[in-house]
């Protein structure tokens, strides 16, 4: 029973992390923010099911692994953008040509 409160629970703020994501996406720092938390609670969805269905766990562990990377990856981006342009503001990427 435990699990299915788990599992709703993730679901949830897998949800509200997309939520928030479609609607506030002013910085690029929230948006990775937000992504992460998004995979955060997949993560912890696909652990809490892992025990009920025949999975072996090492599907949650291949997404956590990748959710490093992806947010190791988005803050050198995030870096290196501020050093160029000076500010993380994502309406502003799409307005400059290169």
């Amino acid at each position: 029973m435990r699990v299915f409160y788990l599992t709703i629970l993730s679901s949830l703020g897998f949800f509200m992390a997309l939520i928030a994501l479609s609607l506030q996406h002013k910085h690029l720092l929230s948006v990775l923010l937000r992504l992460e938390a998004a995979t955060i609670n997949l993560f912890i969805m696909l652990f809490s099911t892992s025990n009920n269905i025949l999975f072996s766990g090492e599907t949650a562990l291949i997404l956590i692994t990748l959710g490093a990377c992806e947010a190791s990856l988005g803050l050198s981006i995030l870096v290196s953008i501020i050093r160029a342009r000076g500010n993380d503001y994502v309406s502003r990427f799409f307005s400059q040509k290169c």
